[in-house]
């Protein structure tokens, strides 16, 4: 009987009625008073006589005692599979949320409330979105609520440049070159790739080459964007003559880049009317004019287009957003100096 006869005795496994030995219905005594078959212990006797008339019910005994004993194991296995798949539910949860994080003395990757994979599932679904303002509607809106986080990119004149991927938090400048970067990748790695093109002269990792300033955009990745600010503005549009990053006092806005010349052409945000707000088109990039000399803009944002309301998509700074935002863009540009447009290719 193997196994069996270290758990019943084994005239109890043979049926016997009536040869049941004094230490096997001690056993069963035993069993009974440990409430194995409560029913049945209930009218046994503590003396071991007693107990030994209990052998003519053997048989019963003897199966009910070894389907108990099946049930009993089956419980126990029952409940440590229950166990294990509950961890593995829950690790499965943290896994599917956990986000990946890269740190190397070149690169510093945080993903946010995303992971590569799902990074990846973002940019190739948005391959499908044939028209080229329905998909930066799209990217940009997965930004929608994150944080805004200033001073997220590492490196200047006295420390190194380091490549940055910061999506817990951006700024609006680290904003648009995320939405960019991702509009012109077809995967992860290649985002990765496209984003040191759009922050970087030549893609070259080096704070010397960043594109600090937005009209830098149109100088450096005109293959990419045009300025489209005196086609939409017309006789309104004015054009300005500043040297970027002088402040006109013999310090600099960002040290150790050197001051450039440019012309800048601005829309007043007086002059914006009903017609110029209906050639925009969702996915234009926005800067809001500087007065300022030294700057060319002061803030960044996307055009977004719903029906016949212009939204404007940032990520904003004020006290009452801190984060990725729409807001009404008429709204928002009426108390500022005027609008850049650059439009994505």
């Amino acid at each position: 009987m193997g196994i069996f006869n270290l758990i019943i005795p084994r005239s109890l496994l043979l049926g016997s009625r009536c040869h049941c030995e004094r230490s096997e219905a001690i056993f069963i005594l035993r069993l009974l008073r440990r409430g194995v078959y409560p029913e049945v212990s209930r009218r046994a006797s503590r003396n071991d006589e007693n107990a030994i008339c209990l052998c003519n019910d053997t048989p019963r005994l003897a199966a009910g005692f070894f389907i108990k004993s099946i049930l009993k194991v089956l419980n126990s296995v029952l409940s440590i599979l229950f166990v294990a798949i509950s961890i593995e539910a829950i690790s499965y949860a943290s896994t599917s949320h956990q986000t990946d994080t890269i740190v190397t003395d070149k690169e510093l990757i945080i993903l946010g409330k995303w992971n590569e994979k799902q990074l990846d599932h973002i940019i190739r679904e948005s391959l499908g979105i044939p028209d080229l303002d329905k998909r930066i509607d799209f990217l940009s809106e997965q930004f929608l609520n994150v944080d805004y986080k200033e001073s997220t990119l590492i490196g200047n004149i006295n420390t190194p440049e380091v490549f940055v991927i910061n999506l817990e938090g951006v700024d609006c400048f680290t904003y648009i070159d995320y939405v960019e970067a991702m509009r012109l990748s077809n995967s992860f790695p290649e985002f990765k790739d496209k984003l040191k093109t759009i922050r970087y002269q030549s893609g070259d990792v080096d704070f010397l080459k960043r594109n600090h300033f937005f009209t830098d955009w149109e100088y450096f990745n005109s293959q990419y964007v045009d300025d489209v600010t005196e086609k939409i503005g017309g006789d309104k549009t004015k054009t300005v003559l500043k040297t970027l990053n002088d402040k006109n006092d013999g310090t600099y806005f960002i040290p150790g880049i050197s001051p450039k010349k440019r012309k800048i052409h601005y829309i007043p945000s007086d002059a914006f009317d009903n017609e110029m707000l209906s050639k925009l088109r969702s996915g234009d990039y926005i800067g809001i004019y500087s007065n300022q000399d030294g700057l060319d803009v002061s803030h960044v944002g996307i055009v977004i287009k719903e029906g016949d309301t212009f939204y404007f998509r940032h990520a904003s700074s004020s006290e009452g957003n801190r984060k990725v935002v729409d807001e009404d863009f008429m709204n928002y540009i009426s108390d500022k100096p005027g609008i850049l447009i650059l439009r994505p290719k």
